[in-house]
């Protein structure tokens, strides 16, 4: 399970010219759900997003947590991020979920966070998606489940 997450003052997402999803301040996390994955690495990578401290504090270091900042989280699907980009010039999505199983996990996921966050939105599972942000920092990490 990988998470693209980045630190945003506002993001939203369309599909077909309408906002299904946005939030203000917070995290905006690409999710790519993998084979192998399991309930059980969505509240390990869950917990990392909740808790990782990315927002500034009062002098300007990054020392809270979106929790902290009473801040939002927008989930997008997104298994482009799976690929396997190490050979050749096409990337290879073999890793990747099929569809069906990953909708169960992406919505087990977004159930989870809402239970824990009060304020998730989301993009729409498997639809062509306009995702508009402004990344504040430029603040974006990686996060593997393998590496928690």
């Amino acid at each position: 399970m990988r998470a693209l997450i980045q630190r945003v003052s506002y993001a939203r997402v369309l599909v077909d010219d309408a906002v299904v999803g946005e939030i203000e301040r917070g995290i905006l996390l690409f999710l790519a759900i993998q084979k192998g994955d399991s309930a059980a690495q969505i509240d390990r990578l869950l917990n990392k997003v909740l808790a990782y401290r990315i927002f500034p504090d009062a002098v300007g270091h990054m020392n809270l947590a979106l929790s902290e900042i009473s801040g939002g989280l927008l989930v997008v699907s997104q298994f482009t991020l799976a690929a396997d980009t190490r050979k050749g010039l096409r990337p290879s999505f073999s890793s990747a979920t099929p569809p069906i199983e990953a909708e169960v996990l992406y919505d087990d996921f977004v159930s989870r966070a809402r239970q824990r966050c009060e304020q998730v939105a989301t993009g729409r599972f498997g639809a062509d998606m306009k995702v508009q942000l402004e990344n504040d920092g430029p603040v974006t990490f990686l996060l593997e489940v393998n590496d928690l």
